[in-house]
């Protein structure tokens, strides 16, 4: 195996009675990735993530990390992992550093005072490491169980829903956080439903749907692999759409008041720019509109999001 893989499942699956969450999951993970896990809600993410932390039993499969069997070698590899799930729990009367104390002490069996200032000061908190914790805002809180993860220097973090029922400054400071742990070499496995967040901070990503992987790879790889939909600023766009309607290579094309959206694979945008202005339009820009969304969409329908 490629040593460069530090989580690996193979045909994950998880059934609780007649319901199947979790089937034939195959997750590939290198070190140094953000490596996105997108699905719908329901579709099976915190599940996967609860096997992969053997907080739960998987019905079949296996799960590698570093090379090694979790069944074989839990609490070793556990060690090596640090974990958000969903919203973190704290003892509100007591301070910050209090907190990771008590989980240190848990985990380790004794808590590291310079280990418990590194990750405050990593997570911006130092200088609230003395304050009770119900004195901080969610956000605050969401950065506080980022530390507590960050615990023991792990190879591995995994994120599920990090900035769930966080307000818009409280987002943009996990983003913020999460892509300056990524700058630093650390490999994160980030579970979310919010694709823009997703295609801002991800390199790597899955979709899962209905407990079973839709899709697996890079980002912009697979956002670029088909038709996108272009936005096109152009003088007449009225008379530009019904020009480029007549032609078989473009899938769609909708007129606005100063610009139109058309989709076509990438490859045909010169031949559209040079119709364009054969014709006697004037362009004044081509933007690809292409998101994350737009692809979650074309997989598993409208229905999803």
């Amino acid at each position: 195996m490629d040593e460069d893989i530090i989580l690996d499942t193979h045909n994950l699956t998880k059934k609780f009675r007649r319901v199947t969450a979790v089937e034939d999951l195959n997750l590939s993970v290198r070190r140094g990735e953000v490596f996105g896990f997108l699905g719908p809600n329901g579709a099976g993410k915190s599940t996967a993530i609860r096997m992969i932390l053997g907080l739960v039993r998987p019905t079949k499969g296996e799960i590698r990390l570093f090379d090694r069997t979790l069944k074989r070698d839990r609490e070793d590899l556990l060690m090596r992992i640090g974990a958000l799930v969903e919203r973190p729990s704290f003892y509100e009367y007591l301070t910050a550093r209090q907190n990771l104390g008590i989980f240190a002490t848990l985990s380790s069996g004794r808590p590291d005072t310079r280990d418990i200032d590194r990750v405050l000061d990593i997570v911006a908190l130092l200088k609230r490491g003395d304050d009770k914790v119900r004195t901080f805002s969610q956000g605050m809180k969401q950065r506080l169980g980022v530390a507590q993860a960050l615990l023991g220097n792990p190879e591995l973090i995994i994120l599920d829903e990090p900035t769930a029922g966080l307000d818009p400054k409280g987002i943009k400071e996990i983003r913020r956080l999460i892509i300056d742990l990524a700058a630093q070499g650390l490999t994160i496995f980030l579970s979310s439903h919010i694709l823009h967040e997703v295609e801002q901070m991800c390199g790597k990503m899955a979709i899962i749907d209905r407990g079973r992987l839709v899709v697996q790879g890079g980002v912009r790889e697979l956002l670029n692999r088909e038709s996108s939909l272009f936005s096109v600023k152009v003088d007449r766009p009225g008379e530009a759409a019904e020009l480029l309607k007549s032609r078989e290579w473009v899938e769609s094309v909708e007129a606005f008041s100063d610009t139109m959206t058309v989709k076509i694979a990438e490859q045909q945008v010169p031949k559209m720019a040079e119709i364009l202005v054969g014709s006697g339009f004037q362009i004044f820009a081509i933007q690809p509109r292409r998101s994350l969304e737009d692809f979650f969409l074309s997989l598993l329908g409208a229905d999803h999001v």
